[in-house]
């Protein structure tokens, strides 16, 4: 079966989590579908679903490190006013993106984006290094990780997080597809078939 692979790398990336909304703000070690379906979105400069293409990923960075960041809280009552907060945000280092897409056709959006690709917050500029078409057939007894996964894959582990898979394009947003994924850090041999990147030699989970 045919697909893209796109190379996509940057600086730092931060995904939040859902349910820190103060505080210390840590990252997800992976970016989320919402995160995916987003940056495709700006590429293509139009509303992109898990109806629309199927995706799969594998995410690399090169560590972690905290900053500090000031958030500024406006409110108009009783007049327009801000109040500054200074947090502690956690990051991730050099991230690497390889995003598998199913539809070939998404190859011009790629080579010409409407809007800037940004993988995490508005800041979290991202570049393309690579546009490949390859071919995947299934294979099983495979490399399977640095991705995030369905709950019940036989072998993955890491953490278990309930995420969205995209959110409504509307104002204001509400999360859609929201169900637990296993978010795999690290490598692990997958006995059951799965898409396979002979040229990575990495299986590849592709959502639908």
């Amino acid at each position: 079966m045919d697909f893209l692979r796109i190379t996509i790398e940057g600086w730092v990336s931060s995904f939040r989590y859902p349910a820190f909304i103060s505080g210390y703000q840590p990252t997800l070690p992976l970016p989320p579908l919402s995160t995916i379906y987003g940056l495709i979105s700006a590429v293509k400069g139009e509303y992109v679903t898990p109806e629309d293409i199927n995706v799969g990923f594998i995410f690399f960075h090169d560590g972690r490190g905290v900053d500090l960041e000031t958030i500024y809280e406006l409110t108009n009552k009783p007049s327009l006013s801000a109040k500054s907060n200074v947090v502690r945000r956690e990051f991730l280092f050099n991230p690497k993106l390889y995003l598998y897409l199913d539809n070939l056709n998404y190859e011009h959006c790629f080579k010409n984006p409407e809007y800037p690709l940004l993988l995490g917050r508005s800041s979290d500029i991202m570049s393309i290094s690579n546009i490949d078409k390859i071919s995947m057939d299934k294979k099983n007894n495979v490399k399977l990780g640095k991705t995030i996964l369905p709950m019940g894959v036989k072998g993955a582990h890491g953490t278990i997080q309930a995420l969205a898979t995209h959110f409504t394009n509307n104002i204001p947003r509400e999360a859609l597809g929201v169900k637990p994924f296993v978010l795999t850090n690290s490598f692990f041999n997958y006995n059951e078939d799965c898409f396979y990147d002979s040229e990575m030699d990495w299986g590849v989970w592709i959502h639908k």
